[in-house]
């Protein structure tokens, strides 16, 4: 089972969170999860806020919003 911080670090590695990344988060935040996954997720947040994660979810509601 993947843990919400290899999501995280793979996104944070690559700049990029596919939807299907998004989706596997959404699901593991629903359960029991350490500390030091809520963390990485802080971080996760933080990196999209400042524009160094792109979500290809926002992408696509840009490009369908034309």
């Amino acid at each position: 089972m993947q843990l919400i911080r290899e999501v995280v670090q793979q996104a944070l590695n690559t700049g990029y969170l596919t939807l299907e990344a998004e989706d596997s988060l959404r699901s593991m935040l629903k359960h029991k999860y350490e500390i030091e996954d809520f963390e990485a997720f802080i971080q996760l947040q933080q990196a999209a806020m400042m524009g160094e994660v792109k979500q290809e979810s926002r992408e696509k509601a840009l490009v369908q919003s034309y």
